[in-house]
């Protein structure tokens, strides 16, 4: 695998000794260590609670490949910029590592590889946040909608639930929306209301310094 990393939109910064399982690899000025190589011990597979696209199963013959930011971007991984290169540098090197699935730990997921690219690379050209690929979505027993791997982003989690009636369909339409906001706007200190759109206003107010409460109509 070590050999192939060549071409694409990256460069390989570091080579260590051969067998040591890892290489640095350079994209738009910010390094990233790939992991778990041949000659290094497997790594594990990262925890998966939402599959999108695809289904992980419990096969134990998978192995992972981690990307994990250099050392010089220690504290900025949670920076939009640094998350925008990750994201195009996991694109580049599903090309050539042909994975299962991609998983994006924060967010405890395993997506299908072509759908992750359809999702991350509309918002890499100036599109909406990829929710699909970076956050996960569950319905809970209430029917309402709770986010995995927004607090990464933010620091907060959210539960969006809709008036009687709301449909499946509408209230997923406005989590994505939701996410993006928040995305761009950041965390939730007071209860206000905002107006997405195509899917109109959500109420919005802190249950605590983790924890958004979300109602649409």
């Amino acid at each position: 695998m070590a050999a192939a990393l060549h071409g694409g939109d990256f460069t390989v910064s570091h080579a260590p000794a051969e067998g040591a399982g890892w290489v640095e690899v350079l994209r738009d000025g910010l390094t990233f260590d790939l992991r778990g190589l041949s000659g290094s011990a497997p790594q594990a597979l990262p925890t998966i609670e939402h599959s999108v696209g695809i289904s992980i199963g419990h096969n134990n013959d998978l192995a992972a490949l981690l990307i994990c930011p250099g050392p010089h971007l220690s504290g900025a991984q949670r920076l939009l910029p640094v998350i925008r290169v990750a994201a195009a540098l996991t694109g580049c090197l599903a090309k050539i590592a042909q994975p299962r699935a991609i998983c994006w730990v924060p967010a405890r997921n395993a997506v299908a590889p072509e759908l992750f690219n359809r999702a991350v690379q509309p918002w890499l050209e100036g599109g909406p946040f990829p929710a699909i690929a970076l956050a996960s979505l569950q319905a809970n027993e209430s029917g309402a909608i709770a986010t995995t791997g927004l607090k990464f982003l933010i620091g907060q989690e959210f539960t969006l639930s809709g008036s009687p009636g709301t449909s499946r369909e509408h209230l997923a339409r406005v989590a994505v929306r939701l996410i993006d906001w928040l995305v761009a706007h950041g965390p939730i200190a007071e209860a206000r209301q905002v107006d997405l759109a195509g899917t109109g206003a959500v109420f919005l107010e802190a249950e605590n310094a983790t924890s958004i409460i979300a109602r649409c109509s």
